[in-house]
């Protein structure tokens, strides 16, 4: 089969590798649709995986074609979502339920080989029924939708008439706005470097937007807001949103070393803002409500999801592509590859 290869940061090679051969309590997938996550650029141009060589890739529809021994309630010709993180269900994290904090997970496209290839092999335990009818495309963004939702429960939701704010407007930031929409939040400030990116934001439900380099509106403080961006200077803004005894979850993650400025420091001790992390997107039963209540949503259409995608490739297209992100100066959002 075709498969996109990291041998080391930046060395991205399309290669004929074997096909995996399904284990027992696993299936063989065609890949369907594989997008690309924000965390798989440092990964493959700057820091390298876990282990190299390696095929990367964890946002991924695919349709079983094999099915290895044991295997049962699935069939072959299903389209099925792959939650990308295999835990060890042994560690105390993973006793309670805890499987975002799983101290000895494996995970596609970053431990193991992933999606960026024509098929994958995929535990039983980490295959999901699709809606009828749902775009492979879709299932494919329910990672990026999951990992937003998540976000705003770790804050501790919503209740109607709040009012929302993200900043960082990719995938997982325009989910957050539908989420925030679609549990009753009255307004939704996004912000963001790119104007672009802002026009997606009012797409998406946005009621106010604003780029980054204007200042904080102190008329538009914020009940809940999710940081997407990982940049320092979105992580202090994103304090700065906080209104009086607002929450904040943040999901962006920095390359460098980050500081809270003292005004940041002085907003967050003396409004009592509470921070939170996010991390991935799973909860109990496995893989959670975060997934199973978004890939709903993405197949009944609470969650537009194709006006994010601007650019669909053939996997051929991948090592270049990755060339332009490294080169930078182009407009994207959701880059999907279809092996």
């Amino acid at each position: 089969m075709r498969a996109a290869v990291l041998h080391a940061p930046g060395d991205i090679r399309l290669e004929d590798v074997p096909v995996p051969q399904p284990k027992a309590d696993e299936v063989l997938l065609r890949v369907n649709a594989v997008g690309v996550c924000g965390s798989d650029l440092p990964r493959m141009l700057i820091k390298g995986a876990h282990r190299m060589p390696l095929i990367c890739g964890h946002e991924f529809s695919g349709e079983i074609v094999d099915l290895g021994a044991g295997v049962r309630g699935f069939d072959k010709g299903e389209l099925v979502a792959v939650p990308p993180l295999i835990a060890c269900n042994e560690c105390d994290q993973c006793l309670r339920g805890q499987y975002s904090r799983c101290r000895k997970y494996d995970y596609f496209g970053s431990r193991r080989d992933g999606a960026y290839a024509e098929y994958v092999a995929v535990p039983l335990s980490n295959l999901l029924k699709t809606p009828a009818g749902i775009d492979p495309r879709a299932v494919a963004m329910t990672d990026p939708a999951s990992i937003a939702l998540h976000a705003i429960w770790k804050a501790g939701g919503f209740t109607i008439g709040r009012r929302g704010g993200v900043i960082g407007c990719g995938p997982i930031g325009l989910f957050a706005i539908q989420y925030m929409k679609l549990m009753g939040a009255s307004e939704v400030v996004a912000v963001d470097v790119s104007e672009e990116k802002l026009e997606m934001a009012r797409e998406a439900g946005a009621t106010h937007t604003a780029l980054s380099s204007a200042t904080v509106d102190p008329d538009l403080l914020c009940d809940v807001v999710v940081e997407a961006a990982g940049h320092p200077s979105s992580i202090n803004r994103a304090v700065r949103m906080a209104g009086p005894g607002g929450h904040i979850s943040f999901i962006g993650i920095p390359v460098g070393d980050v500081t809270l400025e003292n005004a940041t420091f002085q907003h967050f001790l003396r409004q009592e803002v509470s921070l939170h992390g996010s991390w991935n997107s799973f909860g109990a039963p496995f893989p959670g409500d975060q997934w199973t209540v978004s890939l709903e949503k993405l197949g009944s259409g609470d969650l537009k999801w194709e006006f994010m995608i601007t650019h669909e490739l053939d996997l051929a297209e991948l090592p270049g592509m990755f060339d332009r992100f490294k080169q930078g100066g182009f407009f994207f959002s959701k880059v999907m590859f279809r092996p």
